[in-house]
């Protein structure tokens, strides 16, 4: 028998660390070759890390949460025989690459500094002088009013009022001092169906790790180092929708058609007149790029948190491309199958809610992009409209906010608001977004 320590692979260029998010062996289970051992996240994707050897798991180097730099170790395996060469040489290779691994995000370093007190010496000979110290006095409590009072109940009866919530104590019985089934109907009729007091819930501590962690890094990061402005304006979307209903009554085997692809269109076409828009602020360097091509990001949510597929030359994609590219990047980030280029290289994002899209949204920037969009919910208000003979008339519209959080460093608030204008008069006119 013979131990392998297996060290953290090189999983992508330009990746130092990656943080543990699950474990699927523990000590002492037997692996094959190939067998998938722990899911490791980087700041591009999540990966799985498989095992080389067959043999048995000896032990782990870390928990969910911990960051683990490429070449430190991973796990040991015991190996009968030898381990074949080119596993070894890819191991070395990587504990060769490796280079100190920094002190892991969840735990900072505290540095602690002594300070001398005079009167440490004095306390410590006291303590020494008196090492049986006098037996402390006990100390009476006080006893609470619900202590004293003794309730008489069935189990059933109590049973029945734990499920509603109703603390006995509180309910007054109609005759020998036994609270009965027909007390608690009085007391709930008298409370109006409610009890006094909602049940009590124990707390729960949950570790953040994995995607929630990153995403907790990236929107702190985000509001530290961007100055946030947000604009909302209400767009008229009455004809878009007639129109998108029409498109997708004759749509034979092409996807249906929500509002996103519509909105994408519309943003495509109004952003070579904004480039700043369409931008990546490089902090370090200094260095605004306004992109020519729409790389555009998706917000969507899965079960791990908030990620954001993206959609590759957007403006390049007619309706139908963009609601098949929808579909297919959205259902391969809720699966866990978005690969890291999926997720990474965006110029600009959209996040909506969908119906639960509220009234206004103020969105937080996707940085190092300088801009997000939020399209809000899609309300229907009665609206004064020309009538067609020089006045107006009352008729139901839909309407739906859309909001745009801005980077101010490079991002005035009058071109925030002259884009949103522009887009707004696209989308209230939507047979322009069918002409090229």
């Amino acid at each position: 028998m013979a131990k392998f320590t297996f060290n953290m692979p090189d999983v992508g260029e330009g990746v130092a660390e990656a943080e543990i998010v699950e474990w699927h062996v523990k000590v002492g289970d037997t692996v094959s070759e190939d067998q998938h051992l722990v899911d490791v996240m980087t700041d591009k994707a999540t990966i799985d890390i498989e095992s080389p050897v067959d043999g048995k798991v000896l032990e782990l180097a870390g928990e969910p949460g911990d960051v683990t730099a490429v070449g430190a170790m991973l796990l040991v395996i015991e190996v009968e025989g030898e381990v074949p060469d080119e596993v070894e040489e890819a191991n070395e290779e990587a504990a060769a690459a490796a280079e100190p691994a920094p002190a892991p995000k969840s735990e900072p370093v505290e540095e602690r500094i002594e300070v001398e007190n005079p009167d440490a010496s004095d306390a410590d000979d006291a303590m020494a002088a008196d090492p049986e110290p006098a037996p402390a006095q006990p100390v009476e409590e006080a006893p609470s009013a619900k202590a004293e009072t003794k309730v008489l109940a069935s189990p059933a009866v109590r049973k029945r009022a734990k499920e509603l919530g109703i603390d006995l104590s509180e309910v007054k019985p109609a005759e020998d001092g036994r609270i009965r089934h027909g007390d608690l109907d009085a007391f709930l009729s008298y409370t109006g169906g409610f009890s006094a007091a909602a049940p009590t819930r124990s707390d729960e501590e949950l570790k953040v790790i994995g995607m929630r962690r990153r995403i907790a890094e990236n929107m702190a990061a985000s509001k530290r180092n961007i100055p946030h402005f947000s604009y909302v304006e209400e767009v008229d979307v009455t004809d878009l929708e007639t129109m998108r209903a029409q498109l997708n009554a004759n749509r034979g085997e092409k996807p249906k058609l929500t509002i996103l692809p519509l909105l994408i269109t519309a943003i495509c076409k109004t952003l070579p007149d904004f480039p700043m828009i369409n931008a990546r602020y490089d902090d370090e360097g200094g260095v605004v790029t306004r992109h020519g091509a729409v790389h555009l990001g998706m917000a969507t949510q899965t079960d791990a948190g908030l990620m954001v597929p993206v959609i590759r030359d957007a403006q390049s994609r007619n309706l139908w491309q963009l609601a098949k590219e929808i579909g297919r990047l959205a259902e391969a980030a809720r699966t866990g199958k978005a690969k890291s280029e999926e997720l990474s290289g965006g110029t600009l994002t959209v996040t909506s809610l969908g119906p639960l899209g509220g009234v206004a949204t103020t969105p937080v920037i996707n940085r190092p992009e300088v801009a997000i969009i939020g399209p809000n919910r899609i309300i229907e208000r009665p609206m004064f409209v020309p009538d067609g003979q020089g006045g107006e008339r009352i008729e139901k519209r839909k309407l739906m906010n859309i909001s745009i959080s801005c980077d101010h460093r490079v991002v005035d608030g009058y071109d925030a608001a002259s884009f949103v204008q522009a887009l707004k008069k696209l989308i209230e006119t939507p047979t322009l977004l069918l002409v090229d």
